[in-house]
């Protein structure tokens, strides 16, 4: 997550804690002319249109006063999905276990993607198990992650 998407994140997450929800992150990406911020939420009972309606007006609202973004945007609000986005070291330790596919921010290894069993997350590396082979990959140098669904 890069530090604008973090500033997004701390703006948001009192008014979207103070819904019931949790905010699991952000993404702000250019597209056709203007960026997409998409906004992550969760809870425990699952997360509805409604809730993703409910939420988008009070980010709109947030987003409208505090104006962190100057230049034109859309507002995406939905769940992480089964295909859930990490962004933080405290969802790399709560999915511990699973499937993940990463990708850096430089080339390490001569590699940019990687796919594996997520092992640990601690002292700031992302611990990754490909084939018998566990890959020790820096937190900060994680540009986008996301769980790998499991049928």
């Amino acid at each position: 997550m890069s530090s604008r998407e973090r500033r997004i994140c701390d703006l948001l997450e009192p008014s979207v804690a103070a819904l019931g929800y949790e905010l699991v992150g952000a993404e702000l990406e250019p597209a056709d002319g203007r960026s997409v911020l998409r906004v992550f939420i969760d809870q425990n009972a699952g997360i509805t249109v409604r809730d993703c309606e409910r939420a988008s007006r009070q980010i709109g609202a947030v987003l409208d006063v505090e104006d962190p973004i100057p230049e034109t945007y859309v507002l995406e609000v939905s769940s992480p999905g089964i295909d859930r986005p990490l962004f933080s070291e405290d969802h790399f330790v709560r999915f511990a276990g699973h499937t993940v596919r990463l990708r850096t921010t430089e080339p390490m290894d001569g590699r940019r993607r990687w796919t594996g069993r997520l092992v640990a997350c601690h002292e700031g590396n992302v611990v990754v198990r490909e084939g018998d082979e566990d890959r020790k990959i820096p937190l900060e140098l994680v540009g986008k992650a996301n769980l790998v669904p499991e049928v």
